[in-house]
């Protein structure tokens, strides 16, 4: 039911060569051919298009992922880890920015965790009406926690076991050891939602939420009805794009 859009990765084959050497070095013989795969699974070569209802007369909900991170960058396990958004991840809030700076915006909301709300102020700082406000932190709509996956190698974790990762990763009951299900996530951002859309419909709010991939999962389950499938796999660009969503 999504359009896939491709994002180039002109950098492949540098990535590829440099966890060839470096695996190398750790004793760990993997093929170019299997390391090339798991960059490509693992570098959001395709994410879906991302819905866009907006009004003049009704509130509408901004939400837009966070700007890539160290973790991002390295193919690490993040989860509920604190790393800062990269130079290309303030280039892509910054890339935001353009695009929401002539929005309505009567609310900041972030998710508790530095790379949501580093993108929000990037992303808002050129709207002259709404870059002036406060974000409110909210714990809901933080990231997936990845357990005792956090911290280590997707890459790893992908040349031992493609099937294994794709069931952690995009299993939506699945649970990691110590983590959260998306299932979970889902949960706690719809409690979000349910408190937000209310006030915003009696106060005529147009909201801006910074948050993350598994957490717009939720917000797309709830908002669009998604099956646990499709839910589980809508894949959302680093930064630079929004989806919005009347509220009526």
């Amino acid at each position: 039911m999504h359009d896939l859009t491709m994002i180039p990765n002109e950098t492949l084959e540098d990535k590829v060569n440099y966890y060839y050497t470096d695996f190398k070095n750790q004793g760990k013989n993997y093929s170019k051919d299997d390391l090339r795969e798991a960059i490509k699974y693992l570098s959001y070569y395709y994410t879906n298009k991302l819905p866009k209802t907006e009004s003049n007369t009704e509130p509408t909900l901004y939400v837009f992922r966070h700007g890539q991170t160290d973790d991002n960058l390295n193919f690490i396990f993040s989860g509920w880890r604190d790393p800062s958004i990269t130079k290309l991840g303030e280039q892509q809030a910054l890339e935001l920015a353009d695009k929401i700076k002539d929005k309505r915006i009567h609310m900041l909301i972030s998710s508790t965790q530095l790379r949501a709300i580093d993108t929000m102020i990037l992303a808002i700082s050129r709207n002259i009406g709404a870059k002036d406000l406060e974000i409110i932190q909210d714990s809901r709509i933080k990231e997936r926690s990845y357990g005792d996956y956090q911290g280590h190698s997707k890459i790893e974790a992908y040349m031992k076991s493609p099937e294994g990762l794709e069931r952690i990763r995009r299993g939506f009951k699945s649970t990691p050891p110590g983590g959260e299900s998306i299932e979970t996530v889902c949960k706690r951002v719809a409690k979000f939602c349910d408190d937000i859309v209310p006030r915003m419909k009696e106060s005529k709010l147009n909201v801006a939420v910074s948050c993350h991939g598994n957490s717009i999962r939720g917000f797309r389950r709830y908002f669009e009805n998604l099956s646990d499938y499709e839910t589980a796999h809508v894949e959302t660009p680093l930064g630079k794009d929004y989806l919005a969503y009347v509220i009526s």
